[in-house]
Parts: structure tokens; C-alpha cells; sequence
């Protein structure tokens, strides 16, 4: 028997192309390995090495014309055109007829995506005769919706690994579906979801199987890179989060020596930057403490890197495992504030404390990590003031800001406030669509303050030669590359940082935004200006990566920067 399992690609305005492993599907390969050895599994990414292909833009969100108009080569662009990442799905369609497999499993993770998924399994079916099954994020969201479909024979709902051995013993067998936990399947025209049970306990689970993809496949600032996951689920309730759906409420964590023996593993395979891609990977401190301590010990020329982008937790971070972890070489922190507001975080269910937050960003970049700090904009309790709020308070620490405009994820605990999600409203499901709009903020509210945040963030990055006191700045006076007195277009100057200080300074003095086009200057003109300087006025200062104060001239009185 041979199964083929595959990532399909995706479309939309921009990837995040550093995270694009399908770690779920090599855990399925390793699981049907260990429990089915005599199953061949085939493994293939559809996604991550394949290009991209301009496509045009989709009717649902011809409404994003006019605000991602241009391509604009400066610092504070957003998005123009929309792509097709990945394979083209005739090109699918035929790899897979020559595998010639018993069974195709596709993965079906984030909602927007689930056109490209099902074009996938349509292409397939067209050139053979093969039974398809989908799994992952969106399908435990939105299993009818995917069953349904002509071209899915089954879904699997939860975690994969136990339900796809058993429905590959159910397949080899002939005994009835029935009998599969999690399995969706179609009787006579009906669709039967069987109820969930739980996976094999998390460490019976082997190491995920990428043998095929190679290591050089998936990089992370030129060097090859490999997802690590020490748990499943998390503690905490966030009511804007979905993980629970997939992972189940019991969270689940894996003993700190399979864990350090999995990366032992995979560096010797040659990674050496290791994303750990929990939910909550720092919530049992004491065992993140002897996790640090082992890769100490393992690792003592450094020569391996770890971060951690899907966030990290700031609550369970102490003094004692910062330390820890910048010792074994976490070169970055992404924290996940999401709001300052107290309400926003108690409607949401966000654990938070001020206190501690600033504690641990203060101890993080004595440490000298590279901070990022995440916040939500466009929760649908929140208003423009409690945004501008979050933002302010941000923007005065030395983090880099991690701007999210809100997606509602469908049957998200916060999705039950809203009408039940069309197949249109899920494929608006994603960052880029800024769908959702309420009466304390508009979509143009929305796209101001995210390009607001490029602008802060251009500045935060900024090298400073500093006179006198060496912990504070002025923008008028510091900045540590002359700013060109004139730049005439169309031509592009050399310097992306050149260009960002001459439009930020048609900003500040006209009163405009411009994007910079291979034509010339071309109006943003769905940005706001009038609340951009209320985020500007409440500033004052922001703090840059290297820890300096900076200090912001008023609008009014702003001048070209000198040394």
C-alpha cells in the first residue's frame, strides 16, 4: 500500500516564507512508519520551492484595489499584487498520477487556503481514481464544509497520527469506518463525522519523518532550518485563537531529553536553526530551564541557533530562564502583548500583567535579544483609542512592532459573536483582507495604523551617532547617514533607507504619504494622515533596538535630519 501525503500551495498577497515546513504531515510519515511499516509513505511540499506566479485579484477582494495599489519599493510598503505560491496544480495532478498511490492525504491548515486544497484534490481526482483525505487546522474548524465537497472521500478531525493508522488498517482490512476515531466519511449520501478520541500520549509520537524534502529546502537567514514542537495545545483560552479545535484542552508536553535528542538529531542531519513552533513553549519553566541547560551542554560552540516565532508566552518568562536561553543561543524573543487595553485583554481571555511585561523586555534586551512584540489590530471590542494605545505603549520600548490586522478565525470562540462563516467570509479569513470593521473603526482606521507601524519600525532600526548622552536621541539632529537634501524622480535612489527618510519627511512637513514606483511618488490614499499624528503626537519618544530613547520633533516643526 503506498500513501502520498502533500502540501498544497496557497495564494494570496505575500507568504511567510521561513515557515513554511509541513511539520504536521512529517509526523504523520513517522507515525504510519512506526505503527504501518510496510506502508510506503511519499511525502511532497506543493508549496516551499516552487516560485510564485502573479494571479488576478480575486472578486471577494476587489475592494483591496485602491489600497494595495502600487508597488512601492520603500520601507512602509504593504502589499500589491496577488500571487499563486506554489506548484501549478496540473503539475500536482501529475506527480501524483506517477506515484500511482492507494491514498492521497492533503493538508488543509489555515482557512483562507482551503480553495487551493480542494483545487489540489479536483486536479488529482481528474487524472486518477484514487481516494483523497484532508486533515489539518481548517478541516478540525470546518470538517462538513470540507466533506462535502465531490472530490474529499474523507476528513479527519483533531490530531492525524492515530486516526491515519487506523484508517489505513481500516482500508487494508475492509472493516468498517465506523470504527476510526476523528474519521469523516460519506455512507449512501450522508456525511458521518465519528467522534474524536485521543492521540497516542504525545511521547509514544516519532520524531517528524522529512526524508525526501532535504535539508536545504527551508532556510533561515541562509542556513538550514527545522520546526521543533515540545507540546501540544495550551493553557491559556484566548478567545481569538483556534488551537483548541485541532489539539483538543489538555496540554501536552514532551520530556526535555526527547527533545534535545530529536535536535541532536537533526543537526546531525545538518540543521542548524531550530523554530520551535509551540503554542506555549515556555509554561513548564522548570522543564524549559533543563531543556536551555541541555542544549548548553550540547551546542558549546554556539554554532546552532533557536528561535521561536509563533510567540512566546511572557507571563512564564524569569530572569533565571532569559539568561538560560540567550546562553544557548535564542537570538530572538517574539512576545505576543496583543492589547495593552485592560478591557480588550479580559474580554479576550489574554492573560497579562504591565508589569510583568515590561520586566521581561527589559531583562530580554539587557540580554540582547532581538525583541518583537505582537499586537492585534482590529479586535472587534476594541476601539481606535485602545489601538493607538497599545501601539504608543510599544512603540517607547526597544521592540520592534509585530502589527497583525485581525482575521476572525472560523468557530473561533470570538467567531460565535458574528454570523456563521460563508464560504466567502472564510476565504476573507486571512490578514491581508482587513474584512472586519465595527463603528470604532473603519478599514481605512485599520491599514493607517499598520502602516504606522512600518513607519516606527523604520526608525527603531535606524543606526544613531549619539553626542553627549548616549542613551537619548534627537531625529533631528542624530541620524547617523546624512539625509539626501534632494532625490529627483523617477528615479529610485540606491539606498531603501535614503528613500524611507525622504518620503517620512514629506510626511511629517506636507502632510502626505507617497509610495515610490518605478514612475515616480504615488499618493497612498487610503492612509490617514490625521491619525497617524495621533499616534505621532502621543509619542514623544520611541525606543530603537539598541535600547536609545529617540526623540520626535512635532510635525509642524519637523527638518531635515543632519548629523
Amino acid at each position: 500500500m503506498k500513501l502520498l501525503l502533500l502540501q498544497p500551495p496557497v495564494q494570496d498577497f505575500y507568504e511567510t516564507g521561513i515557515r513554511l515546513q509541513p511539520i504536521g504531515l512529517g509526523y504523520l510519515k513517522a507515525a504510519v512508519k512506526k505503527h504501518l511499516p510496510a506502508v510506503e509513505v511519499v511525502l511532497k511540499d506543493y508549496h516551499q520551492g516552487w516560485g510564485r506566479r502573479t494571479l488576478p485579484l480575486p472578486p471577494e477582494l476587489r475592494y483591496l484595489k485602491t489600497y494595495y495599489e502600487h508597488p512601492d519599493k520603500s520601507p512602509f510598503s504593504t502589499f500589491c499584487h496577488y500571487f499563486h505560491f506554489g506548484a501549478p496544480f496540473d503539475v500536482i495532478a501529475e506527480e501524483v498520477a506517477r506515484e500511482k498511490p492507494d491514498l492521497v492525504g492533503i493538508s488543509s491548515l489555515f482557512s483562507p487556503y482551503y480553495r487551493e486544497a480542494l483545487r489540489a484534490a479536483e486536479t488529482i481526482k481528474a487524472r486518477l481514481n484514487v481516494p483523497i483525505l484532508f486533515g489539518g487546522s481548517h478541516v478540525s474548524a470546518m470538517p462538513e464544509q470540507m466533506l462535502a465537497h465531490p472530490a474529499v472521500d474523507f476528513v479527519i478531525k483533531g490530531e492525524g497520527e492515530k486516526a491515519l493508522v487506523e484508517l489505513l488498517k481500516t482500508l487494508q482490512n475492509g472493516r468498517h469506518f465506523e470504527s476510526v476515531p476523528g474519521l469523516g466519511f460519506k455512507k449512501d449520501g450522508a456525511l458521518i463525522l465519528n467522534p474524536v478520541e485521543d492521540n497516542y500520549p504525545i511521547e509514544e509520537i516519532p520524531e517528524p519523518d522529512f526524508s525526501g524534502l532535504g535539508t536545504g529546502r527551508y532556510l533561515y537567514e541562509g542556513k538550514p532550518l527545522s520546526f521543533i514542537i515540545t507540546s501540544r495545545s495550551c493553557p491559556h483560552r484566548c478567545t481569538f485563537c483556534s488551537v483548541h479545535q485541532t489539539f483538543g484542552l489538555r496540554f501536552r508536553r514532551r520530556s526535555p531529553v526527547q527533545v534535545l535528542t530529536e535536535i541532536k538529531n537533526r543537526y546531525a542531519e545538518g540543521i542548524r536553526v531550530f523554530d520551535f513552533e509551540d503554542d506555549n513553549l515556555t509554561y513548564y519553566r522548570d522543564e524549559m530551564k533543563a531543556l536551555c541547560l541541555g542544549l548548553i551542554e550540547a551546542f558549546p560552540d554556539r554554532d546552532v541557533q533557536f528561535v521561536a516565532m509563533n510567540g512566546i508566552s511572557y507571563l512564564s518568562l524569569d530572569s533565571e530562564l532569559l539568561r538560560l536561553m540567550r546562553q544557548a543561543h535564542f537570538t530572538h524573543l517574539n512576545l505576543a502583548l496583543v492589547s495593552s487595553d485592560t478591557t480588550v485583554r479580559e474580554t479576550t481571555k489574554r492573560p497579562h500583567t504591565v508589569e510583568k511585561y515590561l520586566e521581561v523586555v527589559a531583562e530580554a534586551s539587557r540580554l540582547g535579544f532581538k525583541i518583537v512584540s505582537y499586537q492585534i489590530l482590529g479586535l472587534p471590542n476594541e476601539t481606535l483609542e485602545s489601538m493607538i494605545q497599545t501601539l504608543v505603549f510599544n512603540a517607547r520600548l526597544p521592540v520592534l512592532l509585530g502589527a497583525s490586522m485581525f482575521y476572525l478565525t472560523p468557530n473561533s470562540p470570538i467567531a460565535a459573536g458574528f454570523p456563521a462563516a460563508d464560504e466567502t467570509a472564510v476565504f476573507k479569513s486571512r490578514l491581508t483582507a482587513m474584512a472586519i470593521e465595527t463603528p470604532e473603526f473603519s478599514r481605512e482606521d485599520i491599514y493607517t495604523l499598520f502602516i504606522t507601524t512600518r513607519i516606527l519600525n523604520f526608525l527603531k532600526g535606524c543606526e544613531f551617532a549619539v553626542v553627549g548622552n548616549r542613551h537619548a536621541c534627537s531625529l533631528r539632529n542624530t541620524i547617523h547617514d546624512p539625509f539626501l537634501p534632494r532625490i529627483h524622480w523617477p528615479i529610485l535612489p540606491t539606498s531603501r533607507e535614503q528613500l524611507g527618510w525622504e518620503l517620512l519627511q514629506k510626511l511629517l512637513n506636507e502632510g502626505r504619504l507617497f509610495a515610490a514606483t518605478r514612475q515616480g511618488l504615488k499618493p497612498v490614499r487610503h492612509f490617514k494622515t490625521e491619525l497617524f499624528r495621533r499616534v505621532w503626537d502621543q509619542l514623544g519618544t520611541i525606543g530603537t533596538q539598541t535600547g536609545q530613547t529617540m526623540n520626535l520633533p512635532h510635525p509642524a516643526t519637523a527638518q531635515t535630519p543632519t548629523r
